[in-house]
């Protein structure tokens, strides 16, 4: 048994955290050499709990890390632990870093420029339209987006990144072989074709409420910074932009209205020291990293094809998704009149109709 398989073998033991498979290679040096250790150097094992203890001295049988191997392979997952090549580098320099990783669909990468987009599970039409901005716009840009895959936000992501058939990672709170939430069972498919799915907790592992703040680190370390879209004040997003302050990652945040409490959590990064997040080019100017990827390719409205009375209504939503009733107002159009034109520029595929009679480009 070498190095590879102790990290896989101790990693499904119950109780056996990162620092603990530390503890246990300070004693040893070689950690697989527990393999050929008597019980009683088991037990001699400092900082550990002696329940662990007892499993590790119970499950030190090849037989049982073959069974493992087989549920591994039967499954389709693929392992990748601390000392495997293709780990991430990012996640190496991170504090408690996970030693080993199940992921299903495409490799992961020793090296990727990968930014995290996070926010509220319980996203307005206004957080939902901002993600898709960003998330297109940084995909096109040629990076990878990671995510939770949680409701609001997190979907949000990866849902915009599956319709432009571009590469994202989404990091569970639960093994791999899971679907979580059921009704992100889609998503979590179409993942799989362009994308990898991620998790340092054993196979089976069910999504126990206290597993998602813990891999929240796992989403900013294999990033180069964290978007925090839409977030409350006690949101597990602010879990993630403190894991990357803490891991010397940038964190960004998109402002919001101040009476809205989806925009209390962001508006209060802003005003503790997160970048305020306007444009994507806040973020690229930022990171190191990402400064020499190519300016970004703004979508351009043809105005060529467009009448007048278009292009009027155009030029203004091309700024922000505006509500029908402020268009009226700066075109002084009356409202049939602009409805008519805005189901036409739909019909074109020019804009896009948003919830609450807001109007955007697409």
């Amino acid at each position: 048994m070498n190095k590879r398989d102790t990290l896989i073998w101790l990693n499904t033991l119950q109780g056996c955290s990162n620092k603990a498979m530390d503890n246990i290679e300070k004693h040893y040096h070689n950690i697989e050499d527990i393999w050929l250790s008597s019980a009683s150097d088991i037990k001699a094992i400092e900082n550990i709990t002696d329940k662990l203890k007892q499993t590790i001295i119970a499950h030190k049988d090849k037989s049982y890390f073959d069974s493992i191997m087989e549920k591994i392979e039967k499954n389709g997952v693929n392992v990748v632990t601390v000392v495997d090549f293709e780990f991430p580098n990012k996640l190496k320099n991170i504090p408690d870093c996970p030693k080993v990783l199940y992921t299903k669909g495409m490799n992961l990468k020793s090296e990727e420029d990968i930014i995290a987009i996070v926010g509220s599970r319980r996203a307005t039409s206004y957080g939902k339209h901002i993600t898709q901005k960003f998330t297109n716009e940084l995909l096109d840009l040629g990076l990878t987006v990671i995510s939770g895959m949680a409701m609001g936000i997190d979907t949000e992501v990866h849902t915009t990144s599956i319709k432009k058939q571009k590469r994202n990672i989404a990091v569970l709170g639960c093994g791999v072989d899971i679907v979580y939430p059921k009704s992100n069972r889609t998503v979590y498919e179409k993942i799989l074709e362009i994308g990898c799915i991620v998790s340092e907790f054993p196979l089976g592992t069910e999504p126990l409420p206290y597993n998602f703040p813990k891999r929240n680190r796992i989403i900013s370390g294999m990033s180069s910074g964290v978007l925090v879209v839409e977030a409350n004040e006690k949101s597990g997003s602010l879990i993630t932009a403190t894991h990357a302050a803490e891991q010397g990652k940038d964190v960004f945040a998109v402002p919001g209205n101040i009476n809205s409490i989806y925009s209390r959590g962001t508006n209060l990064l802003i005003r503790d020291g997160a970048k305020l997040v306007l444009d994507v080019s806040d973020i690229i100017e930022e990171i190191r990293e990402f400064k020499d990827l190519e300016t970004m390719s703004k979508t351009k409205v043809d105005y060529s094809k467009l009448s007048k009375d278009e292009i009027k209504i155009v030029s203004f939503i091309e700024k922000e998704p505006m509500h029908t009733d402020l268009i009226c107002l700066k075109t002084n159009f009356n409202i049939s009149n602009v409805q008519s034109i805005l189901t036409i520029l739909e019909m074109k595929g020019i804009v896009k109709k948003l919830p609450n009679q807001l109007f955007a480009i697409v």
